[in-house]
């Protein structure tokens, strides 16, 4: 059972492969045939307006949890996610596609799969700030209980995807909790933060990436890259040489 499909998977599927159950091909006399049953049968499986719709949604959120490469366990959250936002009727009066980016958001913060929502906005291609007043919609409405992001659960992805090894990834964290202990991150972006910190120890471990590079992966601006870091460098007495 999954709750990726509206029908939770429990129903039949005519395959597409036009063999029987004994792997015998099936003559064409009687493809017609089998043809108007497997239309049929995509009929029967969507009943009425609420069946289509989440059928509509799931298979958004499955297009869109593809194209961010998000592991099942996110899939079955966001879905299920929808399927309550749906039972409150919080869709009503609401585009689909703002409820499924505003779920799929949700699932990857309550499964600790962190994406920013600039990132959900280009792959949805909607606004970032309408995925956002709907997940803070559909937070309140469900009582998600979810904790605030950091900037250490975004390093170990920023890492890979600039290429940088591990003690690069572990003199960022120690650098981020120098900054927790020091209150440095309250009230900042966690991935400005994640940014700069990484960007200080590409350099300090020699494996020097430019701001640009940082900031296309971030998703964030060069200048919110070196106001992090000079402020980072000058409260926690780091030596840069640029």
């Amino acid at each position: 059972m999954t709750y990726t499909v509206h029908d939770k998977g429990l129903s039949t599927i005519i395959g597409w492969t036009n063999r029987d159950a004994y792997g015998k091909c099936i003559p064409p006399r009687n493809r017609a045939q089998l043809y108007r049953l497997r239309k049929w049968q995509r009929r029967i499986r969507i009943s009425d307006a609420t069946e289509r719709n989440l059928a509509i949604a799931l298979s958004d959120i499955d297009r869109l949890s593809s194209g961010m490469g998000l592991p099942r366990s996110v899939r079955e959250t966001a879905a299920m996610i929808y399927r309550k936002a749906a039972l409150k009727n919080l869709v009503r009066g609401r585009s689909i596609d703002g409820i499924t980016a505003a779920s799929l958001y949700a699932a990857c913060r309550q499964c600790h799969v962190p994406r920013t929502l600039d990132e959900i906005s280009i792959v949805a291609r909607m606004p970032r700030k309408e995925i956002g007043r709907n997940y803070r919609f559909v937070s309140r409405e469900l009582e998600l209980k979810l904790l605030p992001t950091m900037p250490k659960d975004y390093i170990a992805r920023f890492c890979s995807e600039l290429k940088l090894s591990n003690s690069v990834q572990m003199k960022t964290l120690e650098i981020l909790e120098h900054a927790a202990h020091k209150e440095l991150t309250s009230g900042r972006g966690p991935t400005g933060l994640a940014a700069a910190s990484m960007y200080i120890s590409s350099v300090l471990c020699g494996e020097r990436r430019t701001q640009r590079e940082v900031a296309d992966v971030a998703g964030v601006t060069e200048v919110t890259i070196r106001n992090r870091y000079k402020e980072l460098a000058l409260k926690l007495d780091i030596t840069i040489i640029i």
